[in-house]
């Protein structure tokens, strides 16, 4: 009977009820978010092999070099075409005669 008694006092309980799961809930999240974070730090140790890292250093594009590429490129009479939405048939929309389209492939 004793033990009926304080388990229905310890159901009523407010603090016991939400209070304390919350704070593991905090608690918990604190050890588990340092334990993801900590990954980060972990995976910036890792070394690269030292072939893969002479691939890379060799494929570096610039920003500089992109620009050099498409300096003289001449963009005066470009059209914006508008993508057809998924339900519109893309040859209609884009100004493409369907059935010239059809005489090609056939």
């Amino acid at each position: 009977m004793f033990t009926h008694a304080v388990t229905r006092a310890l159901r009523k309980n407010k603090t016991l009820r939400y209070g304390v799961p919350m704070l593991l809930l905090v608690v918990g999240g604190s050890f588990g978010l340092r334990e993801f974070s900590q990954i980060r730090y972990d995976a910036v140790k890792i070394k690269i092999d030292p072939e893969l890292e002479k691939k890379l250093k060799m494929n570096q594009v610039s920003l500089e070099s992109e620009y050099e590429k498409i300096k003289d490129s001449a963009f005066d009479d470009w059209k914006n075409i508008r993508g057809p939405r998924p339900w519109e048939d893309p040859d209609l929309l884009q100004g493409r005669n369907p059935e010239i389209l059809k005489t090609k492939t056939a």
